[in-house]
């Protein structure tokens, strides 16, 4: 059992990065090693091909961000409304207007008002959003509501292409409007996003996969060059990644459930690996952390087997204590303090005689003493196994 306050440290504000380093790959790198406690080494993420051996298998979360975040007008009582799109709702025979799921932060949020969006620019996006009713099994506001002026077979993708904007977290924000550092909305869309993202067909995440954002060509080059293979799933991240632990004991917070599917990455999991051959499975980011090892679990259980070859849905919490099916190593970023994300690497880098927990919170003391940029657009950590 592992109490949520273990989890817990102190960071500067000062070290919430608002910006991602420029280039990509000029961002710091922290290496550690889970069968080395005493490795600890400080590199760039450019210098990420060379810390690697040949035949070893990076694996990416594929999945495009969508411009969740909206921003809009209480028609009924012209007070600002801000709002995140979560998923798409079914819809009432007889009504072809689109449904989603969203959070609504709104004063007097009632069932019948209407919400006019507007665009990045602060123009009318000629989208509104009926509120229908109440949706408490994704939280406190959570509506289900009807999309108007969407065309019937219109995606919620495009539908916020043109209403909505990049689904930044709220601490960067916050941070972004302490420092007076607004870059715009098209910038972040840009930003926000990895170069490798799949097209408008695997759109779907509300959060980037933020381990993601360091790579760029010249990364790849040197991967193959160091003859390092590349495989891809696809997770759509959900908002339940912002969400912290409020829970006392961590086993008892109610895990988010995210859609995802094992794309190239198939044959890493299950039986003997045989893709893998003698390299090692280095997991980019904590979603395709997800994915492989929930899949890994299905595939145990013959009768849920069959599961993991489509899509399929994943509420896996891994914290120390964990027994790990198919990852061997990952790359990260530093995540939020009392977090699931930080209970994660804290599991990643347990070993026999090695508390996981006492490591990663040792390892971060060193981050922040070294002045690394912390969460989605900050620096990055190598877990070697």
């Amino acid at each position: 059992m592992l109490r949520t306050d273990e989890l817990d440290f102190e960071l500067p504000r000062g070290l919430i990065a608002t910006r991602p380093a420029e280039p990509r790959d000029a961002s710091r790198l922290l290496v550690v090693s889970r069968s080395d406690p005493d490795r600890l080494e400080h590199r760039v993420f450019s210098e990420l091909p060379g810390l690697l051996d040949a035949g070893d298998t990076l694996v990416f979360n594929r999945s495009r961000v969508i411009p969740a975040r909206f921003e809009g007008v209480n028609e009924t009582t012209g007070g600002a409304v801000t709002g995140l799109y979560l998923r798409d709702a079914d819809r009432t025979p007889g009504d072809d207007r689109p449904r989603w799921v969203a959070l609504i932060k709104a004063k007097r949020a009632r069932a019948g008002g209407r919400i006019g969006l507007v665009d990045a620019a602060g123009g009318a996006s000629g989208v509104t959003l009926e509120l229908l009713e109440q949706c408490d099994s994704y939280g406190p506001g959570a509506w289900v509501v009807a999309v108007v002026g969407a065309r019937a077979d219109e995606s919620a993708p495009a539908v916020l292409d043109r209403a909505g904007r990049t689904p930044l977290p709220p601490y960067i924000l916050s941070a972004r409007k302490e420092r007076g550092d607004e870059p715009g909305d098209a910038w972040d869309r840009a930003h926000y996003q990895t170069v490798f993202a799949g097209g408008s067909d695997e759109a779907g995440s509300v959060a980037a996969p933020t381990a993601g954002l360091h790579f760029t060509d010249r990364v790849f080059a040197g991967l193959d060059g160091r003859g390092i293979d590349r495989k891809e799933v696809v997770l759509h991240v959900g908002a339940g990644t912002f969400r912290p632990v409020e829970t006392d004991d961590l086993a008892d917070h109610p895990m988010h459930r995210e859609w995802c599917h094992l794309g190239s990455a198939g044959r890493l999991v299950g039986g003997d690996r045989p893709d893998q051959k003698a390299g090692r499975v280095i997991a980019v980011g904590s979603t395709s952390v997800r994915t492989l090892e929930s899949a890994a679990a299905l595939m145990e259980d013959r009768a849920y087997a069959d599961r993991a070859r489509d899509w399929f849905e994943t509420k896996i919490l891994i914290a120390p204590g964990y027994r790990w099916r198919a990852v061997d190593g990952m790359v990260t970023n530093f995540h939020l303090p009392r977090s699931t994300l930080l209970a994660m690497v804290a599991a990643a880098l347990e070993a026999p005689g090695v508390d996981g927990v006492e490591r990663v919170k040792a390892v971060y003391a060193e981050a922040i003493r070294e002045g690394y940029r912390f969460f989605s657009y900050g620096d990055a950590m190598l877990v070697l196994p």
